[in-house]
């Protein structure tokens, strides 16, 4: 029997292309007949070797290498799975700049699925800065100069393509799809408007999916829709990859999108996830509005980043003693991930203190480009307006960007200062020291991406209030000591806590819609993570290296509130946790 037998024999049984690669790819591996796996077609080995998803390279068994499939295309040294994980690691650690590491660890995405996977699970907190925020930032930068040497792993599909999308998503190599993560590359990170070359942010989302959550990569897809970018220096790259034209909007974007979404419930049923990233917030929020209701859908930007966010509030409440209920929050920054922190603290000050949305809305505060948003000021987007309270005593109309702080620092006295602005540095010295003389133990969150878009460092948070700060950023920075030795390990309020765990809940369950309510389940439960000994070194998060179990933890949790407002169509479980952990991929063992 030779692999294109085998794998034609399966199609007419009905299976999968995943399925039956990884079916062939065991038929050819387990024929202990010589003559028979001399028999195998030629292009077998080739085919099984170009496929990130079944290469194993030098883990291949002896009695394989024989075939005449792969004779000669697999060097004759057999590695175990650790000491192929242990070289790609080497390799990796001579690399030095950010953005070779990058390159290397995508290169090895298109090559060995297994293998890339295995570091980013054994090594978690060394190779998320790297697949992930801050290099990805760099990585989406410089895409259309970097495609020559990455494999196809995302789906780009054009406005020009309206009219097709389902036919064109057919062309997808793996047919049972989960998971999909969706940007249109209007907001990338903190760095704008960045085209097709926002692919980098489905890539690496979804990687996390799997390190972090273990969602099979087999069931991801990425995906970049193209509808033309405004920033004139993507444009003028003579590389660039995308759509040479402004932005598509109105109608016709409308009608694109809804194709998208539309196709994929039929191509892959109604349990599919669908997670929004990087939207603009022209679209982001009216579109999770629109599709919420009846989609499995969630927007990370705005819903994950909240439920992280009052995850690391939560925390801080145990070492304040002041509970949600009773402080005062301002933001730097009114776009989606503001408003969406902004709207799931309210619900949390109303579910703790037993009081109205609106009331709860009150003890929150919104700071924009013009300044603090208040009820005088005439124009508000849509979103901003439930913070729009009456204009507070002490406001002037300076234009001074320190100074529009420092007043609305003086007029609100928040507890926790939250920066969601991509503003570089706004949170300065003196923003700073004025939080600490509001409070003995303020919180400080500089939350924007990448690092350099931070609105302060951890060193400064730290610095400028004289260990007083309560910091955790969005960006990883080093553990800070102090001049009179005093150690701080600063908190990354990084999504991938959160967004892995929830899309793992949603597989798990079958879940039909996922709502506001699985992101403080979420939210509750990362914050009951965070042990004595984090807490004690002002850390408001777990060890990434803990991050699979708190995953399971969370999706455990999500799952549970899924089953009980019957959303899901699978049925319960009696042990929710184990369930999530059964369904976890394992590259170190695939």
């Amino acid at each position: 029997t030779s692999f294109p037998d085998v794998r034609c024999a399966l199609r007419a049984r009905g299976m999968t292309r995943q399925k039956i690669r990884a079916a062939a790819l065991g038929a050819v591996a387990c024929m202990g007949d010589v003559h028979a796996i001399a028999s195998a077609n030629p292009s077998a080995g080739a085919e099984i070797l170009r496929d990130p998803g079944t290469n194993r390279g030098l883990g291949f068994p002896q009695a394989l290498r024989h075939s005449k499939a792969v004779s000669g295309l697999v060097p004759p040294a057999e590695r175990s799975f650790d000491d192929q994980d242990a070289c790609a690691l080497a390799h990796l650690r001579r690399k030095e700049a950010p953005l070779d590491k990058f390159e290397f660890l995508e290169g090895l995405h298109s090559t060995d699925e297994r293998t890339y996977f295995s570091l980013l699970v054994k090594h978690t907190a060394e190779c998320m800065p790297i697949v992930y925020t801050p290099t990805v930032g760099a990585a989406c930068q410089n895409w259309s100069g970097m495609q020559h040497g990455m494999g196809p792993k995302g789906m780009y599909i054009s406005i020009k393509d309206k009219g097709r999308v389902k036919e064109m998503l057919q062309n997808w190599p793996r047919d049972e799809v989960k998971a999909i993560v969706v940007t249109d590359g209007e907001r990338i990170l903190g760095l704008g408007d960045l085209g097709a070359n926002g692919m980098g942010i489905p890539i690496g989302k979804l990687s996390l999916y799997t390190a972090c959550a273990g969602v099979d990569p087999a069931v991801c897809m990425p995906v970049t829709l193209d509808t033309g970018t405004n920033t004139k220096s993507v444009l003028d790259d003579k590389f660039y990859i995308g759509n040479r034209h402004e932005r598509v909007r109105g109608p016709e974007y409308d009608e694109f999108i809804d194709e998208f979404f539309r196709a994929c419930k039929e191509l892959y049923g109604e349990q599919v996830l669908i997670q929004f990233e990087d939207f603009g917030n022209l679209n982001a929020f009216r579109l999770l509005e629109k599709y919420q209701p009846d989609y499995c859908t969630f927007n990370d930007d705005i819903q994950g980043t909240a439920s992280v966010v009052v995850a690391g509030l939560l925390a801080s409440v145990r070492i304040t003693g002041i509970p949600i209920s009773q402080q005062t929050f301002l933001f730097q920054g009114a776009g989606e991930a503001g408003v969406g922190i902004a709207e799931l603290i309210a619900e949390a000050i109303k579910t703790e203190g037993g009081v109205s949305i609106e009331e709860a809305r009150g003890q929150i505060w919104l700071m924009d480009s013009q300044g603090l948003v208040h009820g005088g000021r005439s124009g508000l987007a849509h979103h901003k307006l439930p913070f729009a309270h009456p204009i507070p005593a002490g406001m002037s109309d300076t234009t001074d960007p320190e100074a529009k702080i420092l007043e609305a620092l003086d007029a609100v006295q928040p507890h926790a200062l939250i920066g969601v602005s991509a503003q570089g540095g706004c949170f300065t010295e003196a923003v700073l020291k004025k939080m600490a003389e509001l409070h003995k133990q303020p919180v400080i969150l500089a939350l924007s991406n990448p690092t350099h878009k931070a609105e302060c460092t951890a060193r400064e948070a730290y610095e400028h209030t004289d260990g007083a700060a309560i910091f955790a950023s969005g960006s990883p920075f080093d553990p800070v000591t102090l001049a009179d030795g005093r150690s701080f390990v600063p908190g990354q309020g990084n999504n991938a806590y959160v967004f892995p765990g929830i899309g793992l809940a949603a597989l798990a369950s079958g879940a039909k819609h996922l709502t506001d309510s699985d992101m403080f389940v979420a939210a509750n439960c990362l914050a009951s993570l965070v042990d004595q000994a984090r807490l004690d070194q002002g850390c408001l998060y777990p060890p990434l290296e803990d991050i699979r179990e708190v995953s399971a933890e969370i999706a455990a949790a999500v799952a549970a509130n899924i089953h009980e407002r019957g959303d899901a169509t699978l049925p319960r479980p009696d042990d929710l946790v184990a369930h999530c952990k059964s369904l976890m991929y394992e590259p170190t063992v695939a």
